[in-house]
Parts: C-alpha cells; structure tokens; sequence
C-alpha cells in the first residue's frame, strides 16, 4: 500500500549513524528505571498468558482438531 518503510529506514539509519556526542550523565537510578521496565514487561507477559489461556488453549485445539467426515457443520 505504502511505499514509506524504504525511505523510514534510511532516514533511521541516518539517524544513528550521524549522531554527536550526547555528553549526558547516567546515574545508578537508570539501571533501576530499566531494571523495573524489563521485569513489568516479564511479569505483565506472564499475567497476559495467565488470563488468557483458556482462549489460547481453545484457538490452538481448534486449528489442530481433527472432525470426523460424518459430522459436518450445520
């Protein structure tokens, strides 16, 4: 439809490739921050998976259920 990704990725690419010195300082809270980040995205996958189960279980027994020629939908 869209002929944009080509032209995204080159101006992504130029992006990072040209970049300056940021000069920036990281305190230790930055490992928290992205120490907390990582683990919420862990446990909300887990709990995602935990809550939704029952209808991943039934989609994927749907696809591999074999029916019986005999029975066919009504």
């Amino acid at each position: 439809m869209f002929k944009l990704t080509p032209f995204v990725a080159i101006m992504a690419a130029m992006f990072f490739i040209s970049g300056n010195d940021a000069h920036a300082y990281l305190d230790p809270g930055t490992g928290s921050i992205f120490l907390q980040v990582i683990l919420s995205v862990f446990f909300g996958a887990i709990l995602m998976l935990k809550v939704f189960w029952q209808n991943i279980k039934a989609f994927v027994q749907s696809i591999f259920v074999r029916r019986s020629p005999d029975h066919e939908d009504q």
